[in-house]
């Protein structure tokens, strides 16, 4: 079941746009791309929104498994 989860986070992709960048990341937290201005500060800022989104996205895709256990944060 865990490699089932696994299959479908790497399947949803999740795209962020955040002061003038772009970051496309899938739901298991692999970056596919990153563009737009090149300033290090607004590429990091973008980049980490697009993690707490996956991560966000991973939590509900993983809710089924947990059988309603009652995790925090889940």
């Amino acid at each position: 079941q865990a490699m089932e989860v696994q299959k479908r986070l790497a399947q949803i992709k999740i795209t962020v746009e955040h002061k003038g960048v772009t970051v496309v990341m899938t739901a298991d937290q692999k970056v596919q791309s990153i563009s737009g201005d090149s300033d290090f500060g607004k590429i990091t800022e973008a980049v980490n929104e697009a993690l707490k989104q996956s991560q966000k996205v991973a939590a509900d895709e993983m809710k089924p498994m947990m059988g309603g256990l009652g995790i925090p944060g889940m």
